[in-house]
């Protein structure tokens, strides 16, 4: 009898010193900033990582977003502030979400390269926070050390990764257009690999350089989730890329009035193993032909209420995505 109580004290030890985060998921919250980016990951080993802050403005609308969902997440800090390019909607938040909540690590892919007036603001006020903050300049094929995740850059600064990939037949026919000069062409992208789950964000990346990220041949392979770039704007999203990473879930942060265009919408939904397309809002462009089913949509036609997107993954690649406002639920 001793004996069986040792032993079972033993492993009831052994349970205990396990990692408390062992068994937990990889959660992603998409932040309704209303036609910009903020998605907050938080890794099962309880390091996040926020991808772009919002807006300025609005009496801190953005940052309070940012630091709700942060809190519903349990925690207190930003671990690493990723910035995909200097534009309003994603660099506009930086300074109102610094005086609420402490940052560790800015990661960016180096100085903003347009000029002007707005572009300067901008800078300066990047430049503020990043005084009193790290930082870290990467280059497609670094990997930015969150814990808990492989965080593999893809995109930045112009630039694209040297990953090697598999000949794309959907190359043939896709068509280039004028290429960009603005920072969205340089935007930072991301792939996310949690175990068997993997998560593509390109920020803002133009036409081109998607392009140039699957033809010839797809460096990127396949996803789980993919976040609609450039919030489903017909200036980015190539079928060429959109249906050879073949996603399972796209989620498209859009705004009421900006985004949801229809030709990106139905590449997106024409995408071959697409299963569901989430949206944080209701899209006036889309009319009644390009949006999804309301229960689908965090933010439907109307006063914007702030609702967000909520997704939890396991290493072993199943995962569920939630709708705030109606706690609609569905695990793939």
């Amino acid at each position: 009898m001793i004996r069986s109580r040792t032993v079972k004290r033993l492993i009831l030890a052994l349970l205990l010193a396990l990692p408390v985060w062992a068994a937990k998921t990889l959660d992603i919250y998409f932040v309704d900033v209303e036609g910009g980016q903020a998605t907050l990951l938080v890794s099962p080993a309880g390091e996040s990582l926020l991808v772009d802050t919002g807006w300025p403005g609005f009496d801190g609308r953005d940052a309070e977003r940012i630091v709700a969902a942060a809190k519903k997440a349990g925690i207190k800090k930003i671990d690493y502030v990723l910035t995909t390019h200097y534009h309003t909607d994603h660099v506009g938040g930086i300074k109102q979400l610094a005086d609420r909540m402490p940052i560790g690590t800015l990661v960016d892919h180096g100085p903003n390269q347009e000029k002007g007036a707005n572009p300067d603001k901008l800078w300066a006020m990047y430049q503020e926070v990043l005084a009193k903050t790290k930082r870290l300049v990467v280059k497609p094929g670094d990997k930015i050390p969150v814990k808990g995740l492989q965080v593999e850059v893809l995109t930045a600064d112009g630039n694209i990764t040297s990953r090697k990939g598999d000949p794309n037949p959907l190359c043939q026919g896709a068509e280039r257009r004028a290429e960009d000069p603005t920072e969205n062409a340089r935007s930072l992208g991301t792939l996310i690999t949690f175990g068997k789950f993997k998560f593509l964000d390109l920020g803002d990346l133009t036409w081109n350089k998607e392009l140039d990220l699957v033809c010839p041949v797809n460096r990127i392979g396949k996803v789980d989730v993919y976040l609609t770039t450039h919030h489903g704007m017909d200036a980015s999203g190539p079928a060429a890329l959109v249906h050879a990473i073949s996603p399972k879930v796209a989620i498209m942060n859009n705004g009421e009035k900006k985004g949801g265009a229809p030709p990106a919408w139905k590449i997106i939904k024409s995408t071959p193993g697409l299963q569901d397309l989430w949206q944080t809002h209701h899209s006036a462009a889309g009319g009644t032909e390009s949006n999804v089913d309301e229960a689908m949509i965090a933010n439907p036609k109307g006063t914007d209420a702030g609702h967000y997107l909520m997704l939890q993954a396991e290493s072993n690649g199943k995962f569920t995505v939630t709708n705030s406002r109606n706690g609609n639920k569905k695990s793939y």
